[in-house]
Order: C-alpha cells, then sequence, then structure tokens
C-alpha cells in the first residue's frame, strides 16, 4: 500500500514537472514572427508588433507570464519586398512600466521589450560614442574605451601627394601632414565627400537638440570642459577636413588612404604609405558648406578663432569651385580604395550656395541658391540639397523661403503617406546600400518637420524609423551593435575584426538589407534572400549589408538624441 503511494505520488509529481518544464520551455518559446522593437518604448508612445503569424488576437505578458493586454490584430498585408505577409498588433494604449514580451496563442512570445521613461539615453550616448571608437591617429584607452581600447595608427604626419593631386605648388611626392579625423567605414580610408554630409548632421544635432546634448556625458578624454561632448567629437573631424585644404589654391583633396585597402589587421599594424587623392569640386562644395555652416556652430560655443579660420577656408575652398566648376571625382589606376564619385553637381552647388549665404548674406550666393534649387529628398552623401534646405528653415532667413519649407513639409508628408499603406509602417520602399540610413535619415527630416510645425504626428513617425532599425523588420535584427535580443555581431569593420574582443564596439549602424551586390560573400557559405528588405547577412564579408560607416551614424544619433529628448520633455 505504501508502495501504492509512492508511485502516485512519484506520478503525480512527474506530471507537475513536466507540465511545469513544458510551461518554462513555453515562456521562452521565441518567434522571430513575432518583430518588435527589441529596446521598448516610452510610455505614451505609440507601441507596434508586426506578426508574421496569421492570428486574430494577441496579448502583452509580464515577467510573472501574466496576461497583461489583450488585443484585436490588423489586416493580413503582403508587402513584396519583404515576399511575406505582417499583422499589425498594435498596443499603443498600454502604457505601465515593466518588462514585457507579446505573445501569440500562449505558445510564441517576442524577444523581450520594455516600457518606461528615457529608455533611449544609454544608446544615444553609444550611437554618438562611435565615432570615438573611429578616432584615427589617437591610443584609445582603457579608461575611455573599456576593452575596445586599442594603440593609435596612421599618426598620418607624413602623407604623400598622389600623382592626381599634384601640383606647381606640391609636385608629386610632397609630404603634407593631415592628422586626424574618423576612420570612414569598414576600412581605414578618410574621404571629404562623406565627412561633409557626416559633420554637417552632427553639428545639426548639436543646433537643434541643444539643451539635451549639453547635459550628454559620453566619457572621451574632453568631457567635463566647456564644450558639450558633442561638438568636441565632431571637432575631431571638422579639424582634420581643414588640413585636406590646399593652402595655396583652396581646392580640397578628395580623400586620404592608402593606394589599396588593407587587410583586416588593427590600425597600429598597417604601415602602408598614405596619400592625398585629387581635388574634385564635389569634395570643394561639400568643404565650403560643412565650413560655413561650422562658423556659427562655433562662434556659438566660444570659438571664434576656429570660426574665423573655417570662414575663410570656406570662402578659399568655394573660390577654387568657382574656377573648376565641373571636376568629376576619377579614380586612379594605382588607387583602389573607397571612390565617393559623384558626377551631378547640382545638389552641392545648392549646398554649398546656401550655406554660403547663410554665413556671408551676400547676392551671388542667393542667385547661385536659386539656380541650383531643386525640391528635397532624403539626403544621401551624394543628394545633398536638402541639406541646404533644413539649414535655411532653421535660420532667421526662413520667413523669405515660405515655397522651400512648403518643399520640405510636401516631402516629410510623403514620407508618412507612404508609412501609412506600408504593412511594416515604415516610410522606406527602396532598399539601396546602406538602406538603414535612409531609414534614420527618413525619421531625422521627420523630427525636424516637428521642430517646424509642433504637430506630433512627426514624431510618431520618426518612433516607426526607430522601432523598425531596433527589431521591427524583416529580418528581426536590430541593426545597432551591442544593443536588443539579435543584434548585428559580425560587422564589416576592421577593427572589430581584428581586436581580439568577441562583443562589437557599441553604438554601430550596420548598412542593412539590399541586393545591390549579392556576391560579397561566397554564396554557397552564406545565404542571402532575393527579397530586398530581408537581404542581409550578419558576416564580416558582407560589405554590401553589414559594413558600417560615420554618415550612417550621423542622423541615428539626431534621431535616437531628438526622441529620448521629446520623450523627457513631454
Amino acid at each position: 500500500m505504501k508502495n501504492h503511494k509512492l508511485l502516485s505520488y512519484l506520478l503525480i509529481s512527474l506530471v507537475i514537472l513536466i507540465a511545469a518544464c513544458s510551461k518554462k520551455e513555453s515562456a521562452v518559446n521565441i518567434s522571430e514572427d513575432i518583430l518588435i522593437n527589441q529596446i521598448g518604448y516610452p510610455p505614451q508612445a505609440e507601441k507596434k508588433a508586426l506578426l508574421r503569424i496569421d492570428a486574430d488576437e494577441f496579448s502583452v505578458k509580464n515577467t510573472a507570464g501574466e496576461t497583461v493586454y489583450t488585443g484585436k490584430t490588423g489586416e493580413w498585408k503582403s508587402w513584396e519586398l519583404s515576399g511575406d505577409s505582417v499583422r499589425l498588433a498594435d498596443f499603443s494604449d498600454f502604457t505601465s512600466p515593466g518588462e514585457y514580451v507579446v505573445s501569440v496563442n500562449d505558445s510564441v512570445q517576442s524577444y523581450p521589450f520594455l516600457i518606461g521613461d528615457r529608455l533611449y539615453s544609454n544608446l544615444a550616448d553609444a550611437v554618438l560614442k562611435s565615432y570615438y571608437f573611429a578616432r584615427c591617429g589617437v591610443d584609445i584607452d582603457s579608461v575611455h574605451g573599456g576593452m575596445w581600447h586599442r594603440k593609435a595608427g596612421h599618426p598620418d604626419t607624413l602623407v604623400m601627394i598622389h600623382t592626381s593631386a599634384a601640383d606647381g605648388y606640391r609636385p608629386k611626392g610632397t609630404v603634407i601632414s593631415s592628422p586626424g579625423g574618423w576612420y570612414d567605414a569598414g576600412d581605414y580610408g578618410k574621404y571629404i565627400v562623406n565627412s561633409g554630409i557626416t559633420t554637417y548632421t552632427l553639428l545639426l544635432s548639436s543646433e537643434m537638440n541643444k539643451e539635451y546634448h549639453h547635459q550628454q556625458s559620453l566619457n572621451i578624454p574632453e568631457s567635463g570642459d566647456d564644450v558639450p561632448d558633442i561638438l568636441d567629437e565632431t571637432l575631431v573631424n571638422l579639424k582634420w577636413m581643414l588640413t585636406m585644404q590646399d593652402p595655396n589654391d583652396g581646392g580640397v583633396y578628395h580623400k586620404l588612404t592608402t593606394k589599396n585597402f588593407v587587410g583586416f589587421v588593427m590600425p597600429a599594424e598597417t604601415h602602408d604609405q598614405r596619400y592625398v587623392v585629387q581635388k574634385s569640386t564635389a569634395a570643394a562644395l561639400d568643404f565650403a558648406a560643412t565650413m560655413a555652416h561650422a562658423v556659427g556652430v562655433l562662434q556659438a560655443n566660444g570659438m571664434d578663432e576656429l570660426a574665423g579660420q573655417a570662414k575663410e577656408s570656406a570662402v578659399k575652398a568655394w573660390n577654387w569651385a568657382l574656377r573648376h566648376p565641373d571636376v568629376p571625382y576619377r579614380q586612379p589606376e594605382d588607387i583602389s580604395t573607397g571612390a565617393y564619385g559623384d558626377g551631378l553637381l547640382v545638389d552641392e552647388w545648392f549646398w554649398a550656395a546656401a550655406e554660403m549665404y547663410l554665413m556671408n548674406g551676400e547676392k551671388e550666393y542667393l542667385d547661385l541658391m536659386k539656380d541650383n534649387y531643386s525640391k528635397p529628398v532624403t539626403p544621401t552623401w551624394n543628394q545633398v540639397q536638402t541639406l541646404g534646405v533644413i539649414s535655411i528653415l532653421n535660420s532667421d532667413k526662413r520667413n523669405k523661403f515660405p515655397e522651400i519649407e512648403q518643399d520640405f513639409i510636401a516631402h516629410v508628408d510623403h514620407l508618412l503617406a507612404k508609412e501609412k499603406s506600408a504593412p511594416y509602417v515604415v516610410s522606406i520602399d527602396k532598399f539601396a546600400w546602406g538602406s538603414n540610413s535612409d531609414v534614420a535619415n527618413d525619421g531625422m527630416l521627420k523630427l525636424i518637420a516637428y521642430h517646424l510645425t509642433g504637430d506630433t504626428k512627426y514624431v510618431a513617425s520618426a518612433q516607426n524609423d526607430l522601432d523598425y532599425l531596433l527589431g521591427r523588420n524583416a529580418t528581426a535584427y536590430c541593426f545597432i551593435t551591442g544593443y536588443g535580443s539579435k543584434s548585428t555581431m559580425h560587422p564589416h569593420q576592421r577593427i572589430s575584426s581584428a581586436d581580439g574582443v568577441e562583443p562589437p564596439m557599441p553604438g554601430y549602424l550596420a548598412g542593412g538589407p539590399n541586393i545591390s551586390v549579392m556576391t560579397d560573400c561566397n554564396p554557397d557559405e552564406v545565404s542571402r534572400s532575393k527579397f530586398p528588405a530581408k537581404s542581409y547577412a550578419d558576416v564580416e564579408c558582407s560589405y554590401s549589408t553589414n559594413e558600417t560607416a560615420i554618415n550612417w551614424n550621423a542622423p541615428l544619433v539626431f534621431l535616437v538624441s531628438g526622441i529620448d529628448y521629446f520623450d523627457a520633455t513631454r
């Protein structure tokens, strides 16, 4: 009898144990068919998940597995760019702080996420501090760099004039000094054209999110001085850009690189000769625009001497461009590093003319600005007219250009219209190289529209762009290193690949899905989707989808800082 009772007890215990294990297994049965912002949402923000599961209902559960919210899903929508269909799960009216998952049928759940105030503060610091880790020619010490400390490489004090850049003042082989700046992307080059849009965007965030950046501390060597850390970091690259101008004629060298890409080794281990390569009109105009815009920022921060230098350099570069109005960059036969070639310069002429006009107010700049105007688009390194538009609309001359403001708002409203009809609730509808930066730039433009109009619909739409980058996308990746449950781990970036540290340096935005190049990795070893929105590979070899770049992080700095600032002041 006792044995029978013992056997019954054991059987009951076994059933309970199996049930508990099943419940535990269910509790951790994460499905990437439930797409979520993997960091989370401010309480008052819209909160949307996407389900690639054909379910009519969904629930939100807390860490104890308790259902705290239930809702109906939206209609089933297909997206030709992702090759799949999704339903919308909207729980915007749930505002209780805490940690949660979205669950379907009590059997599968999303990655965890938070609801709470100031969720993006650490992220905002990290995406900006990524530039510190990209500094060229200085040690990254353990005090400021943590486990990602490294020795300096590329002092760039003995840079040669390449044949393509030679002239009577500086013949081939002349040695110049051009230290500082940031490594541009996954390689160790420094490029003026890409530095222009990057430096401008960071200066813009320092102006438009001024109060936010004044209280931000990144733990960089300059932290604690009288200058906001974002400006301290931006000056690292601005001062390097100044060294790329030929003092004799005002022209600007297009780039500073080795002749060929070096291997995946640390900066201190590379010793190939570095060169400045060719002067180009695009470099001169981007340089002039950036320097002209910097003048006001520098003056506002008490840096009058540097502001004067920037102003003088802008004028010299502008005058060189007037004398050489159409000198495209042509890659020399013995150079194989990034080209950043741009044969259409109307947008560069507009941006530079706008910034020069805002700096000097002279009619010659206004006339050229009007002659080269085209309607705003989402900016990229080779399409920069919208940068000039933004500067005009944030200046004291805004009221003189109502048509330009109408065009800007019309473009942003068009982005909102695309988002409204998109199954994935995002404005992007084409996937170019660096597609994630297009999403970040869309979000930046929406926040600028909010600054201009005060309409919070633009902030809500920018939140959707951030949600996309943080995991609510067709790949289910959080595309920012160091953040999210499933984030980019193997970027195409030499330092992260060679530093011997398993986690990549945090805060870097991966380029994102596209089908521009499908053979950057061996197709037999790395499978890529044929659908543009899904065609992403988190592997080092995939330079077309997984590289990082300074111009991709810059709008992300603006986007994350702007949304966190809005949350803090809501």
